[in-house]
């Protein structure tokens, strides 16, 4: 896999990076969030895991000294075997995890978003206890708001995000590459070798979803119950914002891939719209529902979610 990012600015490792061996590799990418609390809770489970896990987190070129410094000395002071690498510029979402594993020595990946925060204290046991008695080729643990803030603003966020994403396993099993983040997301070295992310992608969503396609027509991906906590949530406004970054990703998505997607209630619901007149001149009414907090929470969650399907109509 070739990768023509630029050179990282600086790569520090912790003490122990050097003599560990690890089966399996954290990878925490982060682009101007702080990650700290996430890279302190991992290295909670250090004396447990015996050194079968090492920890990789990139700053995606934030630009931040304050924010770099704050987080390289995070990874000085982890139990866990740490490398930080910091980039002079943003490379997107799909190169920097690419690059992220030009660094991993496991035989495993483990692909965190910097906004989580694992719901258990045993957190990264599971994923090692699985990588070495199943070695799964794709696995997906779940999320969930169990710690996510309670602020009205978000409120629009959480009830979607509740509706859509945070899913019991059994469920996401049936549909297993739709349901499939890189918030926490397991991949064997190999799978990723033969499928890695596009670097095509820009801008926000669905490069994730689409490389579970690709990855899911080759391997099995399997589902499990190991939540970690999404803690970024948005304001409508901000959703709004970037389903309209989103609509080139889905476009990519449905022309590769229009056998799973049109099995997708966001697929349907677009083809519908299509076919309505005058959808460009409702569009902003979808929105402006939306962003109305004098309007209860579900009106305004299905107002976002007929937003979105009435850009992605632009795209089916």
């Amino acid at each position: 896999m070739t990768n023509s990012a630029p050179t990282p600015r600086a790569i520090t490792d912790n003490e122990t990076w050097a003599s560990i061996r690890p089966a399996l590799s954290v990878l925490i990418p982060f682009y101007r969030d702080d990650p700290s609390d996430l890279i302190e809770a991992l290295s909670e489970e250090a004396p447990a895991l015996a050194g079968s896990v090492e920890l990789i987190v990139l700053d995606d070129g934030s630009g931040d000294d304050e924010l770099a410094e704050r987080v390289r000395n995070r990874i000085r002071a982890s139990q866990l075997p740490a490398r930080f690498i910091r980039l002079k510029k943003n490379e997107g979402r799909s190169r920097g995890r690419n690059r992220l594993t030009s660094s991993a020595r496991g035989g495993s990946y483990l692909f965190l978003d910097s906004d989580m925060l694992p719901d258990s204290g045993s957190f990264l046991r599971t994923w090692a206890d699985l990588v070495a008695r199943q070695d799964p080729a794709v696995a997906f643990g779940g999320f969930s708001l169990l710690q996510a803030p309670q602020d009205a603003a978000f409120a629009v966020h959480r009830a979607m995000s509740q509706r859509s994403e945070c899913i019991p396993y059994q469920q996401r099993a049936l549909q297993p590459e739709k349901y499939v983040y890189t918030s926490n997301l397991l991949v064997r070295r190999d799978v990723f070798v033969a499928e890695a992310f596009d670097s095509e992608f820009s801008g926000w969503g669905w490069e994730d979803v689409e490389w579970a396609m690709r990855v899911a027509r080759r391997f099995r991906v399997i589902h499990l119950d190991n939540p970690a906590t999404h803690l970024g949530l948005e304001s409508a406004d901000r959703l709004a914002g970037k389903y309209e970054q989103s609509v080139a990703n889905f476009a990519r998505v449905v022309d590769r891939h229009p056998d799973f997607v049109s099995q997708y209630p966001s697929y349907r619901v677009a083809r519908l719209l299509k076919k309505a007149p005058g959808v460009r001149q409702w569009r902003p009414w979808f929105k402006r529902v939306a962003l109305n907090e004098n309007l209860p929470v579900p009106a305004r969650a299905f107002s976002l979610r007929l937003y979105r399907a009435a850009l992605y109509a632009e795209a089916v």
